[in-house]
């Protein structure tokens, strides 16, 4: 196969990626939908089909080879655990703010949307910092061993109990922008009175933002940890951020497998934290012996071990079932919600 040029192969994925969510919002999710888990597994399914097609693109362009198809894999992969991490606080987010089941995928959807812009901005930005300033590389192997202990330690009451829709972001919109009382269908905003106002919605939408930008702080260095190529940290990045929103709608139906999830992410940050210092020769201009290289195959081995193993632990060791819980069927709460909180709407526009 002829040599592609990186910057013919970033041109090709951002319009990929511009087209693949334009058909997502025009065509498979133009109607707001409580979007079912047998859809979602099938999304699901596809975006990795999407990443598998990709990283097999770059096992047979000469200029990048197998080995930038396996740290774009092991990128792949660490991005999806995270995002799984994250997923729990989404879940979170739309039960402290009662949002019903059919407006959740559109919030997710604009939030990617924020989230690729932000995300890209950061990656690029790092990219070059690393380039010129190497040993900020090491002050990111030693953040992520700072933060994967912390998240290993942490006890399951450590959690704010305060409402999400109580917090000082939530307060702080409320003080700038008119708020409507509750829900107005999927609009973020919406004409009353003849002003415009934000719906609850809209306050969700930026919470989940500001969540999905604290979890940068902790996946992007991560990425650099497996590889320094602004591609493959990217493109790696925006894979996993597609499939977010199916992945969210398996993963609220599938909690009790993660029982362990957070523990093996937390030890996933302290390896990739300890990879990235062991190699390190220089420091400032003085020697340290170290050198040591762990390859991206064992790295990718070890990181699918952990997440493996933190599911079978989960399922020999299940999380005792709350008094009186129950599981909630997939839509039903999208129902119940929908009737609760969508209003008469008489003389209001909303978008």
């Amino acid at each position: 196969m002829p040599e592609i040029s990186e910057t013919t192969l970033w041109i090709g994925f951002l319009v990929f990626l511009v087209t693949v969510l334009t058909v997502d919002l025009l065509v498979f999710h133009r109607k707001t939908r409580v979007v079912s888990f047998n859809e979602a597994v099938l999304w699901t399914v596809v975006w990795g089909v999407f990443a598998a097609g990709f990283a097999g693109l770059l096992y047979v362009i000469p200029n990048m080879g197998p080995a930038r198809a396996q740290e774009f894999v092991t990128g792949y992969v660490l991005e999806q655990a995270l995002s799984v991490d994250n997923l729990f606080v989404f879940v979170l987010i739309f039960a402290g703010f009662s949002v019903p089941a059919a407006y959740q995928h559109r919030v997710l959807f604009w939030g990617i949307l924020g989230a690729i812009f932000l995300r890209g901005t950061f990656i690029l930005a790092g990219a070059a910092i690393v380039h010129r300033f190497e040993w900020v590389l090491y002050l990111f192997g030693a953040f992520l061993l700072f933060t994967g202990a912390r998240l290993f330690f942490k006890k399951d009451d450590d959690d704010d109990d305060e409402k999400i829709e109580d917090s000082r972001i939530v307060k702080f919109v409320r003080r700038f922008l008119p708020v409507t009382a509750g829900y107005r269908k999927e609009h973020f905003f919406v004409r009353e009175g003849g002003k415009w106002m934000a719906t609850p919605l809209f306050l969700v939408l930026i919470v989940v933002e500001l969540s999905d930008l604290i979890f940068a702080v902790d996946s992007i260095p991560t990425i650099f940890g497996v590889t320094t190529h602004g591609l493959i940290v990217f493109t790696s990045n925006m894979f996993a951020i597609l499939g977010l929103r199916s992945v969210y709608i398996v993963l609220e139906r599938l909690l009790p497998m993660f029982r362990f999830l957070e523990r093996a992410i937390a030890i996933i940050l302290v390896f990739i934290g300890i990879k990235i210092l062991i190699r390190m020769e220089s420091f400032f201009g003085i020697p340290v012996p170290l050198g040591i290289h762990i390859g991206e195959g064992v790295s990718l081995g070890i990181v699918i071990a952990l997440l493996v193993g933190s599911i079978v632990l989960s399922r020999v060791f299940p999380a005792k079932e709350e008094p009186g819980g129950h599981e909630k069927k997939d839509g039903e709460s999208a129902d119940a919600d929908a009737t609760k909180d969508t209003k008469d709407e008489a003389g209001t526009s909303g978008s």
